[in-house]
């Protein structure tokens, strides 16, 4: 069983698909389309070293066109082509031979730009349609491999080579099996309609400007994913339902009754779990139904999945737990490449096995599950080292990068310093700037827990290092300090301590103890106004209130007792 849920309001566009009741696809539109978009661009430079150009197309960035790109394609994913031309003209050698500084050209972009690799583009233009693709640059018919009955094929490849309009090439999708002449020669004129406006436009612009816009995310799903297979269409837009009613009545009327209007009160994806499995896309961990577990690490180059055991502890042989384990991790990498939208090259660490026949059966299995997959994978076999490789066509962001941006926290690391090597770190740098300076005090403003780990337990280690430097140093923790960032300020005594508050002895305060102090768990740690106030014996009172007295108290560290 297959529904289609749409979520569609001010903020953002939303289609999932459902198969049995589970999430297997999930797209998210904030903005325009870019990808599939046709643009009037101009050359920008040409860089023969790297058989490639760069277009101006009106983007931020200029986009890059290979030499594969600029030259007229029969290639296509996922697409058998009944032709014997061949990819690139024999008298092509050089990008030069193409295309010129600031010759004007019609382009598509294939790639949005990610990170810091920009836009990708291509001059062979294709326009996607229900059941066919129109290559109006080509000259030939492909046919998708998802068509897997030979007869069907035959008879698919016949009716696009009685409807081809010459000199163009044709693609009949998945969605034309078992769709007869009438039908797919209805698409494709309208397709031939689209070209022909796409030329008169792109006469009358002037580069670089848009000659034609994608469709948006719903418009695709309409397009591409309403199909025989779905049961239930439902949208909580009003004026979304209406216009897919209005599609379904003109072009699908028998599957206009499978439309439903959701108005009720719980949100739509909340009501079908689609936002709990949303959140779950974000996290790295996957647990298995045995307890076993994958880990998924996207890098700038390839995203690596790590299988491993987890919980699960078998019954039999321990041959048996690791390929079941295994066979469990194909299914849900298969599932979260889907999902997640997982493309480029991808490498999967599965359990190390010994024999042949399970690695064949996990080969099998992650083929089979990857054939529900509407963007083609290609697996590579296993390689010395037991790895799997898959390569996997990317075209736009997938939804970590939609929802998702580098962490301003740690620049895109991943991991930051421990408090310990920054407290270190910054030791060694007041030593040598103490050494320069001719200032008599210093202000260090750091991140709580780096302070507590520079000054040590009831202030001993700051201390020393007054007595090593000969500088008075007035310590105070910044809790929106980035835990790798501090700050030095070198002057006068008075004038660092005016600025200041201090704590006094025998004052009596009522605070909550906001954590244990890291050299001494059993005693608690308050920061009040940035200065350090240790409580003994206050550890086991983290998040409480308590009434304390303040027993020492010195430029950046006090320490006090609990009196109730």
């Amino acid at each position: 069983m297959k529904e289609i849920l749409v979520s569609s309001d001010h903020l953002e566009d939303r289609v999932a698909t459902l198969e049995n009741g589970r999430l297997a696809e999930i797209f998210i539109a904030r903005g325009e389309r870019m990808v599939g978009s046709i643009y009037k661009g101009r050359v920008a430079n040409v860089l023969p070293g790297m058989q490639a150009a760069f277009v101006d197309i009106g983007l931020e960035r200029n986009t890059f066109l290979c030499l594969d790109d600029a030259l007229p394609s029969y290639l296509h994913e996922d697409v058998e082509v009944d032709s014997n031309s061949n990819r690139r003209q024999p008298w092509v050698t050089s990008i030069e031979q193409v295309v010129k500084p600031r010759q004007e050209t019609l382009v598509q972009l294939v790639k949005e730009p990610i990170g810091a690799k920009g836009a990708r583009i291509t001059t062979n233009i294709s326009l996607p349609g229900r059941y066919l693709v129109l290559m109006p640059l080509g000259n030939y018919v492909g046919i998708s491999r998802r068509v897997e009955s030979a007869e069907e094929r035959e008879r698919l490849k016949s009716v696009g080579k009685r409807i081809k309009p010459d000199d163009m090439g044709l693609i009949i999708r998945t969605a034309a099996e078992r769709k007869d002449e009438a039908v797919l020669k209805h698409d494709l004129d309208s397709l031939v309609r689209t070209w022909e406006s796409i030329q008169k436009k792109a006469e009358k612009v002037h580069a670089p400007s848009v000659v034609h816009q994608e469709l948006g995310l719903i418009d695709r799903a309409l397009r591409d994913m309403f199909t025989d297979e779905v049961s239930k269409f439902m949208v909580d837009s009003r004026p979304i339902f209406e216009k897919v009613v209005e599609f379904a009545q003109a072009s699908h009327p028998h599957l206009a009754s499978r439309i439903f209007y959701y108005e009720g009160k719980r949100p739509l994806f909340e009501l079908y779990g689609v936002e709990t499995e949303i959140e779950k896309l974000l996290r790295k961990r996957v647990w298995l139904p045995s307890g076993g577990y994958i880990i998924i690490e996207p890098t700038e180059a390839l995203t690596v999945i790590d299988v491993n055991t987890g919980k699960f502890v078998g019954s039999h042989s321990f041959d048996e737990t690791i390929l079941k384990t295994n066979l469990e991790a194909a299914y849900e990498i298969a599932r979260q490449m889907r999902l997640r939208d997982i493309s480029g090259i991808i490498v999967a660490d599965f359990i190390d096995m010994e024999r042949k026949e399970d690695r064949r059966k996990l080969l099998a299995a992650l083929e089979e599950h990857l054939k529900e997959d509407r963007v083609r994978a290609t697996i590579f076999g296993i390689t010395s080292l037991g790895l799997v490789e898959i390569t996997r066509k990317r075209a736009g962001k997938n939804i970590d990068r939609i929802m998702r941006e580098e962490c301003f926290y740690c620049g895109g690391h991943g991991r930051v310093l421990n408090p310990e090597s920054v407290a270190i770190r910054l030791e060694r740098e007041i030593r040598r700037a103490s050494a320069d300076s001719e200032e008599e005090a210093v202000l260090v403003v750091a991140q709580p827990q780096v302070a507590l780990n520079l000054s040590g337990s009831e202030g001993q280690r700051l201390a020393a290092l007054e007595k090593i430097t000969g500088k008075e140093i007035f310590l105070r923790a910044d809790p929106n300090n980035h835990m790798e960032h501090y700050r030095l300020d070198w002057g006068k005594r008075d004038s660092i301590a005016g600025r200041l508050e201090f704590l006094n002895p025998d004052s009596v305060l009522d605070l909550e103890i906001q954590g244990v102090h890291p050299a001494n768990v059993q005693n608690g740690i308050i920061f009040r106004a940035g200065q350090i106030l240790e409580i003994v014996n206050g550890g086991n009172l983290v998040g409480e209130r308590a009434t304390i007295r303040v027993k020492s108290a010195g430029r950046s560290y006090a320490v006090s007792e609990v009196i109730s």
